[in-house]
């Protein structure tokens, strides 16, 4: 009977791991380390004028439009992106909205796209709206709907040094912003709130690389004193580094640090197929990858832009969000194999060793890929 049940249960494991890798594969083809959304919102108001820009992923936008006009916006092969972003004009007005006092009014539009980098990295495409802000106005509101993530709202107007940054969804209409008096501040609950959710997600669904990292923190031992020392030991490096850098005391380019925390990942991977138990450098180790994924999660940060008024508040909670996915990671893989298989005799075997050679070896490819862009 014992037989039977440990066949069963390895029978389900195997299924279980197998659309792991089918995850991991499929999500580390198309997935990136440190996105949150591809759009960005710049308004200035001025005196009698505004200006609107919208930066966003060239290609990803021209998809969506060809989508929802059910043909190619340029029959012309030749065309640039620039060219096909214009073609579109009417299409894209659709379905953004630029009001004050709920009255809509237009736009002269502009589009420009930045060549790509290099063959893996996407063109950037800025669009830019302009116009007079009618006589009496007293609110502007907006409204985007060509992107279905979160994206971050800022708001300057003539003269002021502290904008102020609204998330919104796609979609969803602004808060009014005043233009007679000063531009309203979010509540610091909700600016918590905000950049609290922002960190966890920038774990789980969209930072795999860093799942991947503490799944091998993970798996050199299922013990719980052996996970935390490691935990606490990358929380405290990644702080450090984040706080360093969101306040411009340190800088190192991405292009080093991608690669880097790729090959911490690759590093803790091997490292679990060769050792069974845990070692004091080892928390050294992971301490001295904490700093470089900080780092990491500071250039997420950076894209995102914090808000002047509420910086300590939204890089703490920020900081917060991101443990808080660290810990659900941690804590699906206790429940999944952790907990009933841990104390099994195969359980490294089949499970520990496996695991860390597919995640290695995802790593090394991110490392190559990350040196040649």
């Amino acid at each position: 009977m014992r037989r039977l049940l440990r066949r069963g249960l390895s029978s389900r494991l195997v299924i279980g791991a197998c659309g792991c890798v089918a995850f991991i594969l499929i999500g580390g083809s198309v997935a990136r380390a440190h996105e949150i959304g591809t759009t960005r919102v710049s308004v200035l108001l001025q005196d009698r004028s505004y200006q609107i820009d919208i930066v966003t992923d060239a290609t990803a936008l021209l998809e969506t439009l060809e989508a929802s006009t059910g043909r190619p916006p340029c029959s012309d092969q030749g065309c640039s992106p620039q060219a096909l972003l214009a073609a579109t004009d009417d299409m894209f007005r659709r379905r953004l909205k630029v009001a004050f006092d709920g009255s809509d009014v237009s736009s002269t539009t502009e589009y420009f796209v930045a060549p790509q980098t290099d063959a893996t990295a996407p063109g950037v495409a800025t669009v830019r709206l302009s116009g007079e802000i009618p006589r009496g106005a007293r609110a502007f509101t907006w409204t985007y709907s060509w992107t279905f993530a979160s994206y971050a709202l800022t708001v300057s107007t003539n003269g002021s040094e502290t904008p102020v940054t609204e998330w919104l969804e796609g979609g969803q209409t602004s808060t009014p912003f005043v233009l007679s008096e000063a531009v309203p501040r979010s509540s610091r609950v909700g600016v918590a709130w905000r950049y609290f959710t922002l960190g966890f997600t920038h774990i789980v669904p969209h930072g795999l690389d860093h799942v991947l990292f503490v799944l091998g923190i993970f798996l050199l031992s299922g013990r719980a004193r052996s996970v935390l020392w490691q935990v606490s030991a990358f929380t405290v490096g990644h702080s450090i580094t984040l706080a360093l850098s969101m306040y411009d005391l340190i800088a190192v380019s991405p292009s080093v640090v991608e690669p880097l925390i790729a090959l911490s990942i690759a590093y803790v991977a091997f490292e679990n197929i060769v050792l069974s138990e845990l070692r004091s450098w080892r928390v050294a180790l992971v301490l001295a990858f904490g700093l470089l994924h900080g780092m990491g999660f500071a250039g997420a940060l950076k894209e995102l832009g914090l808000p002047r008024s509420d910086f300590l508040t939204a890089l703490l909670t920020f900081n917060g969000g991101v443990e808080a996915g660290q810990l659900a990671v941690i804590g699906a893989a206790f429940l999944l194999v952790g907990w009933p298989c841990r104390t099994c005799a195969w359980y490294r075997g089949r499970i520990v060793v496996p695991a860390s050679a597919l995640i290695a070896c995802i790593a090394l490819y991110w490392t190559v890929e990350r040196l040649s862009s």
